[in-house]
């Protein structure tokens, strides 16, 4: 019996082992600032990854393009078998005197039925204008992609950044109506007990409990949006929407007052990413005119190759013998005329490069207006976000004031139910202004270039 009961329990654990591995363990949230909501981003965001293989991409490129003035060599090997070998004609140079006026004869020996070649061959430029301007192109593309990559992350950055603050709202919204609904369960509550001892009539407690439900049924709503918000900032930072996260920032800690000093500054436009892609886009087309410049340029360049020839017309004997030859020569491309192609080229790419020039300044404009704009947007934001404060300090005022009076009997129930209901549109409309005052911050540091 003592076997069987050690046999028993030795089971039982295997069992609850086996059981316990396969049954997942709770995920624990992980908890997240918006620093850390961003780094994520930068590392997990597909836009973000794929700017960062785009600058992959242009390194291979520029080495593609050193390459190309790098020593070049290939190697061929052939094999013919003249099935009907073609005749060889020529000159009877049999006849005497040869009358080189008389028709052709075919010679008694043709084409080698076999022919085998084996050759390498080699080439080195030694001057090319445009492979010269390439390279300065490539270096420049180079650039360009990593300024993509920063625009990427910056673009990465205000849409985590403003998913993030959307949470922080929405959670400060529940907790106001939390506050409310709690303030009314207890009005609703007494108003109840008071009918029923007759000191009040039904409506009032009817008034009361619409108000009530109302809120209540706002609050899921809230609810189920923060969920949904929750998903949005986990997509903004490329994470998987079923991972459990906790913010660690809180509302409190934004500083509006340091986005106000960054309005001082005039020169802004010129750290704007935009702004240095379309200088970027400016240098690719000067380099462009260079390259259709250097067309009127010659190009030089080295060859060289060796060969081994394999003939026979007969199989067997055909790799008795091996005729070797090999060469080096110096090629020279002069352009001449082109019908007029090269210069034509080189006035449309002269045409970009003004075009390019005139929207870099036409940008600088743009970005000064769309900054004074993001400005005024944020100043306004947050006057209005100062005022529904106060407001929303006032309503609570009013509602204080409101329940007293309808204690003491010189109120009305109607005063108290509009006081409240102030009181809530008091805190719709400042978890509105909060919302805009924080995504105007973000605007704001935006335009001003203050997010890297």
């Amino acid at each position: 019996m003592k076997c069987i009961f050690l046999t028993a329990t030795l089971i039982c654990t295997i069992a609850l082992s086996s059981y316990a591995q396969q049954v997942p363990l709770p995920k624990t949230p992980r908890d997240f600032s918006l620093a850390d909501c961003i780094k994520y981003a930068y590392e997990h965001q597909d836009s973000v990854k794929n700017a960062a293989l785009d600058v992959k991409s242009a390194e291979y490129k520029v080495k593609e393009t050193i390459g190309s003035g790098l020593p070049q060599v290939n190697g061929s090997i052939s094999f013919q078998d003249f099935l009907k070998p073609p005749a060889t004609v020529g000159p009877n140079i049999f006849a005497t005197p040869i009358d080189l006026n008389a028709p052709l004869v075919k010679f008694p020996f043709g084409a080698v039925k076999y022919n085998n070649t084996y050759s390498l061959q080699a080439s080195q430029l030694l001057f090319s204008g445009t492979f010269i301007v390439g390279l300065q192109a490539v270096k420049t593309f180079r650039e360009l992609s990593q300024r993509s990559l920063v625009r990427s992350k910056i673009e990465t950055n205000v849409n985590v950044t403003k998913a993030y603050y959307q949470v922080l709202v929405s959670d400060e919204e529940i907790k106001l109506l939390d506050a409310n609904i709690a303030q009314l369960k207890q009005q609703l509550d007494q108003t109840t007990q008071q009918n029923k001892q007759g000191f009040v009539e039904k409506i009032d407690v009817d008034r009361l409990s619409v108000q009530y439900n109302n809120l209540v049924t706002n609050r899921e709503n809230v609810a189920r949006a923060l969920i949904l918000n929750y998903q949005m900032l986990k997509f903004q930072m490329g994470m998987a929407i079923e991972e459990e996260i906790t913010l660690t920032d809180k509302l409190a800690d934004i500083k509006f007052d340091q986005v106000v000093s960054a309005t001082l500054d005039t020169a802004f436009y010129h750290n704007r990413i935009e702004y240095k892609l379309l200088e970027t886009n400016v240098t690719l087309n000067q380099l462009d005119v260079k390259s259709k410049k250097a067309t009127f340029l010659p190009t030089v360049s080295l060859n060289a190759g060796y060969g081994e020839v394999f003939q026979e017309n007969q199989f067997r004997y055909l790799y008795n013998n091996m005729y070797p030859n090999s060469f080096v020569g110096l090629n020279v491309n002069i352009p001449i005329f082109s019908g007029g192609q090269r210069s034509n080229q080189l006035k449309q790419s002269q045409v970009n490069v003004q075009k390019a020039q005139n929207d870099l300044y036409n940008a600088s404009n743009g970005f000064k207006l769309q900054a004074s704009a993001a400005r005024i947007t944020f100043f306004n934001s947050l006057q209005s976000l100062n005022n529904q404060k106060r407001s929303r300090e006032l309503a609570q005022e009013v509602l204080r004031v409101s329940k007293i009076k309808y204690a003491q009997g010189v109120g009305s129930s109607i005063e108290v139910t509009q006081a409240q209901t102030e009181l809530e549109n008091s805190d719709n409309q400042y978890i509105q202004a909060l919302y805009n005052a924080l995504i105007s911050k973000v605007d704001l540091d935006k335009a001003y270039a203050r997010i890297n």
